[in-house]
């Protein structure tokens, strides 16, 4: 019943953030989004998630890991009823950022929680492969639930769907969940750290989304630039001179196939997040589609990325962490460059499904070996931070791609008039987001060599023959 409790919540978090995308056209025209703030919905989203995540998981060792879980919880119900009444794009974006640092008190909490109420072994690790499988299907249910609700009832519902979820969650975690916390004598968490990382990605991405207009030699675009540098010199002063911080630098130094994996790991995240963007803008503004029909599309990537992740579990004890990835990274890289020719006569079957079948396989080969990778050679003990790491590395990498693909479609593009728009609009628009798909194509390509370059070594290859089944979980 725990296990039940904790899937169920962290299936929300998961929900919340594939949800949104298909409803994203609809948000646009009710509050009259800009075209190049819109990704903050998802941006804000994910960099507070990302840029807590670290905190919050030691937060709730300290604290008491089921106390910072209904604190998230809690949370997260409260800030998804402020989405749902949002009545202008600022009021959104806050709530939505606020609902990222709830997400990060509530997601690491979970994964602690089953750590310390399933025994080492067999049993913890059909536990943390239920929650893999959440993970997985929670994109493909949130694209398809996505479109339902904001067809048939509002987008607000997208947010809305949360509070019951959370409710019943709530009361079930006060009969079946128990309270556990670290026995460690150092009580100490770094809150300034994770302040200033986050502050540090937020000034950037908000001066390269807003580069465009200000103009990328600006006053506005450089003085961004700057404070984002030193705020990110500031993180690094903290994190050097404490005791106890958020993320021991010397980490990277010491475990080179782990810094590798998180490197490809950022990669990911700014493929993934950005063309789900940009790909469910396209849909519903150049080829007409609805919210539901953009959710259905979205399917073959959602589970073929499933069934892939499978073949890939089982099959990298037998090729290697190493190979995996580089089918995986080649696939998704030709996906990309396949729907760099996607035009306003586009139509589903002969140029978006390929794309998406083999953006699916690709992400399927990349997604395992990767989450292995980032615990391969790292000690028992740093064990939660390399965890942690992986998925704050997707988390912002995902915010960053979100920002640079969006800028790349909107530069492309150009202004317009949205009341009085040009005639060849849809032509426009389908040059931006194709042209940005050649970007992520490019992150797919340096990612590649990531690999090629950094993840080598006898400790990588013995790490795919033990089995990555277990780490994958």
């Amino acid at each position: 019943m725990a296990l039940a409790v904790l899937s169920v919540s962290y299936l929300m978090v998961v929900l919340d953030v594939s949800i949104v995308n298909v409803a994203l056209n609809d948000i646009r025209t009710d509050l009259k989004f800009d075209q190049s703030n819109l990704q903050w919905i998802l941006s804000g989203y994910a960099l507070t998630f990302g840029g807590f995540l670290l905190l919050g998981g030691r937060m709730g060792d300290i604290l008491g890991r089921r106390k910072l879980f209904i604190a998230g919880l809690i949370s997260f119900a409260g800030f998804s009823l402020l989405c749902g009444v949002a009545t202008s794009p600022g009021m959104l974006i806050t709530a939505r950022i606020l609902q990222g640092v709830a997400a990060a008190m509530l997601s690491p909490s979970v994964f602690s929680i089953v750590s310390v109420t399933f025994k080492e072994g067999a049993e913890r690790n059909k536990a943390l492969g239920i929650l893999g499988a959440v993970a997985g299907s929670g994109a493909a249910i949130g694209l398809i639930v996505g479109g339902v609700l904001t067809e048939k009832a509002d987008w607000r519902w997208c947010f809305f769907i949360n509070i019951p979820i959370a409710l019943v969650t709530l009361v079930m975690t006060f009969m079946f969940v128990e309270e556990s916390r670290t026995d460690s004598e150092h009580r100490h968490f770094d809150a300034s750290g994770a302040f200033l990382i986050t502050s540090a990605l937020m000034v950037l991405v908000y001066a390269l989304t807003q580069a465009e207009k200000a103009g990328w030699w600006s006053v506005q675009t450089v003085g961004l630039i700057a404070l984002s540098v030193i705020l990110h010199l500031a993180f690094y002063v903290v994190e050097k001179r404490s005791k106890h911080p958020l993320v021991p630098l010397a980490f990277f130094g010491k475990h080179k196939v782990a810094t590798g994996s998180n490197l490809v790991g950022f990669g990911l995240g700014t493929i993934v997040s950005g063309i789900f963007l940009l790909l469910s803008l396209y849909m519903q503004q150049v080829l007409g589609y609805k919210p539901i029909e953009t959710g259905v599309a979205y399917l073959a990537i959602a589970l073929t990325a499933i069934v892939a992740s499978g073949a890939a579990q089982a099959l990298v004890t037998k090729i290697g962490i190493r190979t995996a990835l580089i089918i995986g990274m080649t696939l998704l890289g030709g996906g990309l460059i396949w729907l760099t020719q996607i035009a306003t006569d586009s139509t589903y079957w002969p140029m978006l499904f390929p794309g998406f079948m083999t953006i699916g396989i690709g992400l399927g080969f990349c997604f395992v070996p990767v989450s292995i990778a980032a615990l391969v050679g790292v000690e028992p003990a740093n064990a939660g931070l390399a965890s942690g790491l992986i998925n704050t590395s997707q988390q912002i990498g995902g915010a960053f791609g979100i920002a640079i693909l969006s800028t790349v479609a909107s530069a492309i593009t150009g202004t317009f008039d949205p009341l009085k728009p040009p005639a060849d609009i849809r032509q426009r628009l389908s040059d931006g987001f194709g042209g940005s798909m050649w970007v992520a194509a490019g992150f797919a390509a340096l990612s590649l060599l990531v690999v090629f370059t950094v993840l080598r070594g006898p400790e990588l290859a013995e790490a795919g023959k033990e089995g990555g089944a277990v780490h994958m979980g």
